[in-house]
C-alpha cells in the first residue's frame, strides 16, 4: 500500500494556491488509504475509553475544515448534515456536555458509508475555498486568505495528529481480541542484527534557546522559545531495546517497590502489570502484538509501550534517570530529520542501525522525559474551540519527544511537544537513557 501519493494540482489552479490544495490532498488521502486495510467492523470498534473508533477519527478530522473553514469563509456554505457538528465535536467534552468521549464506539450511525460522503462534501467545498481564494485579486488571480491559509495548515496538522492515533487506537481496538488479528499481515518485526553498544554522548552545561525558532509551522504550545540553564548532562546514543528491558524484567523490576515511583507502583499491583504492553509469555517465550499480528520478541527492537512509571522505573534500576525535554531538544537540534517515521512504512520499531554518535532520536517509538508537561513562559492559548487543543491538557500530563514509526514525515520537528498522562501505555513509547 502507497502511503504518500501527492496530488498534481490542476493546471488551472493558480500557481500562489497548488501547493496548500496539493498538500490538503495528500493529508486527507492518506487517511484513507490507512483505512485500507479494515474489514467494515474495524471502524466502529472502541475497546477503552482513551481510543477512538477509526470512524471516528475520520469525521472528527472533517468537522474541523468544516467548522472552522467552510462555515466562516465559503459564502453559501451549506452543513453536510446538521447534527455532525455536535456528534463530532471534541470540544463539549470539556466543557461538560452530555456526548462523553467513552460514547463514541456506540455509534452504530451515522454509517461508514456516510463518514466517506461526509469527507467527499467537505474536501470539494474545500478545493472550492482554496482554488478561488479569499484575499484582494492580483495578477489575474485572488490568493489564499492568510486566516485560511493558517487555519487549513493547522487542521491539515490536526488530522496528521489523528492519523498516528488512528492506527494507535486500532492497535489496541485488535488486541484485545483473542484471535490477534493483524491490521497488516506483511508488518513483520525485523531480522535481527549484532547489538550496537549503548554509550553515552557528553553534552556542556550553560544557557541554551528552546521552542519553536525556526520558520514553519508549529503547534501553540511548542512557543514562545525561551532560554533555559542546563547543567552538563549526557544521553545515551540510542533507544533501550528490548532485551535490555527483559533484563529488568528478569531481575524482578516489577516485583521491586525502590525502582518504582509511588503512584507507578500502586498501577503496578493494581493492574497487574509484568512486562510492557502487548507482551505475552506462551510456552516460556516472550511474544508481542504488533500491527502485523502476534510475533516473537525481537531483543534489538527498541522496547515500547511503556507507561511513563515504567520507563521511569527502568531508568532507575540502571542508575541512571530520563532526560529532560529541554535536554533532548538541545540533542536533537541540527540531527537531521530522518529515522523510521511512517513513510517508511514499517510500522513498528527498528534496531539501531548505524553507530554513529547518537541516533533514533527521530522516528522508532516517542521517548518519555521527566518534564511535565507545562506552559513556557509567556504562553497564551488560543481564543475559543481551537485553543482548547493544548491548553486544557496542561494538568497530570509528562512530555514525550521525538516521534514514533507511525508519524507522520513532515509532522515532527526538534520543539515538537507531544503528552500524554504517566500511565498511558498504547502509545508507541519507550526511552532513552540519561546522566548527569
Amino acid at each position: 500500500m502507497t502511503l504518500s501519493s501527492p496530488l498534481a494540482p490542476p493546471v488551472d489552479i493558480p500557481l500562489a494556491n497548488a501547493d496548500t490544495i496539493s498538500r490538503y490532498w495528500t493529508v486527507r488521502r492518506l487517511s484513507e488509504a490507512l483505512c485500507q486495510p479494515l474489514e467494515i467492523e474495524d471502524y466502529g470498534v472502541q475497546a477503552m475509553a482513551d481510543v477512538s473508533p477509526p470512524k471516528w477519527h475520520l469525521a472528527h478530522t472533517t468537522w474541523f475544515f468544516e467548522t472552522f473553514l467552510l462555515r466562516p469563509y465559503l459564502e453559501g456554505y451549506q452543513d453536510f448534515h446538521p447534527g455532525y457538528g455536535y456528534l463530532f465535536n471534541s470540544y463539549y467534552e470539556a466543557v461538560g456536555d452530555r456526548h462523553p468521549r467513552p460514547q463514541r464506539g456506540l455509534l452504530s450511525r451515522p454509517t461508514v458509508k456516510e463518514v466517506y460522503q461526509y469527507r467527499a462534501h467537505v474536501d470539494g467545498a474545500m478545493e472550492r475555498l482554496l482554488r478561488d481564494g479569499q484575499g484582494p485579486a492580483r495578477e489575474g488571480h485572488r490568493p489564499i486568505h492568510p486566516a485560511v491559509a493558517e487555519l487549513t495548515t493547522l487542521g491539515l496538522h490536526h488530522e496528521q495528529q489523528h492519523q498516528e492515533l488512528l492506527l494507535t487506537d486500532l492497535k489496541y481496538n485488535l488486541a484485545i481480541n483473542p484471535l490477534r488479528p493483524a491490521y497488516r499481515p506483511d508488518v513483520a518485526v525485523a531480522a535481527s542484527r549484532s547489538p550496537i553498544p549503548l554509550e553515552f554522548v557528553d553534552f556542556p552545561g550553560g544557557l541554551y534557546d528552546i521552542g519553536h525558532q525556526a520558520p514553519g509551522f508549529a503547534f501553540d504550545n511548542e512557543s514562545p522559545a525561551h532560554r533555559v540553564y542546563l547543567q552538563d548532562f549526557a544521553l545515551a546514543n540510542r533507544l533501550v531495546t528490548n532485551g535490555e528491558y527483559l533484563e529488568f524484567i528478569a531481575d524482578k523490576g516489577y516485583q521491586t517497590a525502590a525502582h518504582w515511583l509511588a503512584e507507578g507502583w500502586a498501577m503496578v499491583q493494581n493492574e497487574g502489570w509484568l512486562a510492557p504492553l502487548y507482551w505475552e509469555q506462551r510456552d516460556g517465550q516472550w511474544w508481542l502484538f504488533t500491527l502485523g499480528g502476534l510475533q516473537p520478541v525481537n531483543l534489538m527492537e527498541p522496547v515500547c509501550h511503556l507507561s511513563y512509571f515504567e520507563a521511569d522505573a527502568f531508568a532507575t534500576w540502571r542508575g541512571c534517570r530520563l532526560p529532560t525535554e529541554a535536554e533532548w531538544e538541545v540533542a536533537a537540534s541540527g540531527v537531521p530529520l530522518q529515522g523510521n517515521l511512517l513513510a517508511a512504512d514499517r510500522l513498528h520499531p527498528q534496531p539501531a542501525s548505524e553507530s554513529q554518535l547518537i541516533q533514533q532520536l527521530y522516528g522508532d517509538v516517542w521517548e518519555w522525559t521527566q518534564s511535565a508537561y507545562l506552559p513556557y513562559p509567556g504562553f497564551r492559548p488560543a481564543p475559543g474551540a481551537v485553543g482548547e487543543y493544548n491548553g486544557k491538557f496542561m494538568c497530570n500530563q509528562m512530555v514525550l519527544r521525538g516521534g514514533s514509526c507511525v508519524t507522520p514525515t513532515g509532522h515532527i520537528r526538534p520543539s515538537y511537544r507531544n503528552f500524554f498522562p504517566p500511565s498511558a501505555r498504547w502509545q508507541f513509547s519507550g526511552l532513552r537513557l540519561a546522566k548527569g
